[in-house]
């Protein structure tokens, strides 16, 4: 028996990978997290398998590609038939829980077709995705039902229907309260005091857990809401940044000359539109920096109880995000276009097992993506691979013992735009948005369906600011990686229905069954 006996996956909604001090910020300090990339791995190049919450998480639960898993935006559930995480560590007697966000949508159609009440406890799972909802928040919305949050507010004296619109995302103005959801106002402390806020409740939910767990084995994501906007800060974290500590913007006159159609209709939305303005990142961005500053400080707390319990010893540790932010880079609000800012996100890992000893404070360089998370949770829970649905790769091979063969040299991220103004702006059904990116050492490819392709040169122009995707000096780099990403598509995994087990134990057995087609 291995020494790992629990997993915690802490998620954060949209943290770029570049906004902790362990990743080089000179003026973000993120101590606690900090000190889990001492005791782990920091893996500085790790990517999502989309730029978007929904497609992204389903990834990250499932160990396979938006192409094999099918739920390709935030509104399209996961299909019934699709495994996570769940359905792999349950049956082994760990307690799969979550803490927080997952942006599932229940497959309705499914659970109609095969008959599953809406009120069992099978259903309940089923609809969250195999997670044990401790409590659910997305964060996008007022608290629905799914959730204790709204209840608890009102519990601390936030008398209102609506207590996190009115308090949470909310600041006190000149002239009365204003809503967070507009970003000029997110220089204002949120009307929650600190104590009572989405971050600090939800780490609290977690650290109860953990220790009425006991020594019982388990499985928590525990997934944090921010700093996804509304980039509401409650204080004093509203006031420790402010525009001289924030990164430099990576935008130049440039991208906006010939810009690719796609590019073109995201830059026409609101978002985007915002960013725009000479102001708003300089308002927006030391309110994001204070929100992923509470996150560390909670952490701090969290990592302390652990210890306290004894679960510090026998639990791996995994902090990622969904996807970055914009937060006005390449004239861009939001996520979901290709560049490094949306794509890469922070990836740390800590193995408590002695055999990890050896590489305990390094940065590993090598590519990793969000697949690899369930089959190094597996893996360190010496709980089957299930290989012939995995698209992921463990990475405790690199924890362990530093050197792989043929570790892998390309990442692949997916979009499906067809839910977003561009469609419209564009004149696209809904069948004819998709892009897929392909990402080398040097090399950054993005197919976009009946449009022209982007490549940009990482080694000569790593802020990616000159598409060469129109080059013909570059025609043969363009054509390569399109055969990559063909490959590529071409090894997705679609047997789901049987193991590779099951193939071996039933090859060319057909005359033990006295069939004997084909003989003369």
């Amino acid at each position: 028996m291995g020494k790992v006996r629990n997993v915690l996956f802490i998620m954060c909604d949209q943290l770029r990978a570049d906004h902790l001090s362990c990743a080089g910020h000179p003026h973000l300090k993120t101590p606690a997290i900090d000190s889990l990339a001492a005791k782990g791995v920091l893996f500085p190049r790790a990517y999502v398998q989309s730029g978007v919450c929904g497609p992204s998480r389903m990834s990250y639960y499932t160990g396979r590609y938006m192409f094999s898993h099918g739920a390709t935006w935030n509104r399209v559930p996961l299909s019934l038939r699709e495994k996570t995480i769940g359905d792999y560590l349950r049956p082994a007697g760990i307690r799969v829980a979550l803490a927080g966000k997952t942006h599932v949508l229940p497959d309705l159609d499914g659970l109609e077709r095969y008959g599953i009440e809406g009120g069992s406890a099978m259903a309940a799972l089923m609809r969250a995705g195999r997670f044990e909802e401790l409590d659910r928040y997305d964060g996008h919305s007022p608290p629905g039902e799914e959730s204790h949050y709204a209840a608890y507010l009102r519990k601390q004296g936030y008398n209102s229907d609506d207590p996190w619109s009115d308090y949470v995302i909310s600041a006190d103005g000149p002239d009365g309260p204003v809503s967070g959801w507009h970003m000029r106002n997110v220089h204002l402390p949120a009307r929650v005091a600190e104590e009572h806020s989405e971050t600090a409740y939800m780490t609290r939910e977690a650290m109860h857990f953990v220790e009425d767990m006991g020594d019982r084995p388990w499985f928590l994501h525990l997934s944090y809401v921010k700093p996804h906007w509304p980039y509401m800060v409650p204080a004093p974290y509203h006031k420790m940044y402010s525009a001289k500590d924030c990164l430099p913007l990576n935008r130049d006159e440039r991208e906006l000359l010939d810009q690719h159609p796609v590019l073109a209709a995201y830059r026409q939305h609101d978002e985007s539109q915002s960013f725009q303005r000479a102001d708003a990142p300089d308002i927006v961005r030391p309110a994001y920096m204070g929100l992923i500053k509470q996150v560390d400080d909670w952490l701090g707390r969290l990592f302390e109880h652990l210890k306290k319990l004894g679960r510090f010893d026998d639990t791996l540790i995994l902090f990622t995000a969904d996807h970055g932010d914009f937060l006005g880079d390449h004239w861009l609000g939001e996520k979901e276009m290709f560049y490094e800012e949306a794509q890469r996100v922070p990836f740390i890992v800590y193995d408590p097992d002695p055999a990890a000893d050896t590489t305990r404070g390094t940065i590993d360089e090598r590519f990793v993506e969000a697949v690899d998370v369930v089959p190094t949770c597996l893996a360190a829970l010496e709980q089957p691979a299930n290989d012939h649905l995995v698209e992921g790769c463990s990475l405790l091979p690199l924890l362990r013992a530093g050197k792989v063969e043929n570790w892998r040299d390309a990442v692949f991220s997916e979009l499906d735009y067809s839910f977003r103004e561009a469609r419209k702006i564009l004149k696209r059904g809904p069948r004819d948005c998709r892009a897929i990116m392909v990402r080398t050492d040097r090399w950054k490819y993005v197919w976009w369906q009946d449009f022209r392709p982007m490549l940009f040169d990482l080694a000569n122009d790593p802020k990616e600011l000159s598409d060469l995707g129109a080059d013909d000096a570059h025609a043969n780099i363009r054509r390569e990686m399109e055969e990559r990403m063909a490959a590529w598509l071409k090894g997705r995994k679609t047997r789901v229905t049987v193991d590779d087990a099951y193939v071996e134990a039933r090859t060319a057995t057909h005359k033990k069954h006295g069939i004997l087609f084909g003989m003369w």
